[in-house]
């Protein structure tokens, strides 16, 4: 039996999980979490076959556990879930360590799959167009100022870009109006950017966001 347990801050995400997996004789959710905090609990607990994430969360986000995780469960499969497009996260989360990356439009067709896949033969899940941005990363394509960023400066990146306003980013994310300041300045320096409608020009014209 293949025991899961899945992480995902939206409670309809997690039922519409485990009812796509119910019907699988093989497969199993023996436990859920909302945020990186109660998945680290979770885990120290019971370790599962996989671990299902979704990288964008309140708080610790899927990115910052997944490095977590491989300090203190580096044996431990985790397969990244995302409503964002591969473009935008999938190679910092395969950089990171996980074993795969699925958009949630594809859970139907591809998530099974990718279960089986990673658990029993200890491979890791690659979508054709995952494949293409770490094959284009190989042939030494031109690097986007983007990827200079950490994950956490790629996160506020993308929140100010949506219009959000640095006191709700910093509720979001559990830090501090300063601390989100520091990465904003941090951003514009890495990318030689000098105001948030250029910040927000630059996200939408590389698909960073919707």
């Amino acid at each position: 039996m293949i025991e899961v347990i899945i992480t995902d801050d939206h409670p309809l995400i997690r039922e519409g999980l485990k009812k796509t997996l119910s019907g699988e004789i093989d497969i199993e959710v023996v436990a859920e979490a909302e945020n990186a905090n109660d998945a680290l609990s979770l885990l120290h607990k019971k370790q599962p076959d996989l671990l299902i994430l979704d990288i964008t969360m309140p708080g610790k986000s899927g990115l910052e556990l997944i490095k977590d995780l491989k300090n203190s469960f580096p044996a431990l499969p985790i397969l990244i879930l995302s409503i964002h497009p591969e473009k935008r996260f999938a190679v910092r989360a395969l950089k990171a360590g996980a074993y795969g990356y699925l958009c949630k439009s594809s859970i139907s067709e591809e998530l099974v799959k990718a279960i089986r896949k990673i658990t029993q033969q200890k491979r890791k899940y690659i979508t054709p167009d995952a494949a293409e941005l770490l094959a284009g990363q190989l042939d030494g394509d031109e690097e986007v100022l983007h990827e200079a960023l950490s994950d956490r400066e790629f996160e506020v990146l993308r929140m100010i870009a949506q219009g959000m306003a640095i006191s709700k980013i910093a509720d979001e994310l559990n830090l501090s109006a300063h601390t989100i300041h520091t990465y904003r300045s941090r951003i514009k320096e890495k990318m030689s950017l000098e105001s948030n409608v250029e910040m927000t020009r630059y996200a939408i014209n590389n698909r960073l966001i919707d």
